[in-house]
């Protein structure tokens, strides 16, 4: 009798296993590669003053960029704009110095694939400067590529004493 019952489970099985389907299935995977641009801006260096009295104030701002253009026609740039001016009143200020020759100026580093701004370049309230040109098919590495902007600040004695701020804008664009 057990002999029967396993015959007839086995016989089972078999029929069972002999009506199994398998089926597969695909799908396409499409990845639409598009310009890019980010920026990281390390926004805690504050101005020093170095050596003797009345040098002017300096400053690095460092960041860390990520880009991709397009091959054939693409471009990209990193700008800053001076969006809020010095304050409060009465030091220093970039929309309208206090002093003539008084300014907020730079020089700018920028690793490869980025092109640094050439010379010293005075930072403006009224419109963005440029800091790196990007060409066409531009690509940063994984981890980012770095850059530096060194600020100068006209250290003028008819500036009152105290802690004046101005807010600079970064921005990266990429096509």
């Amino acid at each position: 009798m057990v002999k029967t019952f396993a015959i007839a489970g086995m016989m089972v099985c078999l029929a069972a296993c002999g009506f199994g389907q398998v089926t597969t299935g695909t799908t396409n995977v499409t990845a639409n590669i598009k310009h890019e641009a980010t920026l990281s801006v390390d926004a805690s260096d504050p101005f020093l003053t170095t050596g003797s009295v009345f040098n002017n104030y300096t400053a690095t701002t460092n960041f860390i960029y990520m880009i991709r253009t397009t091959q054939s026609t693409g471009s990209g740039k990193i700008t800053v704009q001076v969006t809020t001016d010095f304050s409060p009143t009465g030091g220093p200020s970039v929309a309208t110095p206090p002093s003539v020759g008084d300014a907020l100026t730079y020089t700018c580093t920028a690793s490869a694939p980025a092109t640094p701004c050439s010379g010293t370049v005075t930072a403006k309230t009224t419109k963005a400067t440029s800091v790196a040109t990007f060409g066409a098919d531009a690509h940063s590495s994984t981890t980012g590529n770095s850059g530096s902007v060194v600020w100068t600040l006209t250290n003028d004695p008819v500036y009152q004493t105290g802690s004046y701020t101005a807010i600079v804008t970064f921005t990266i664009s990429a096509t």
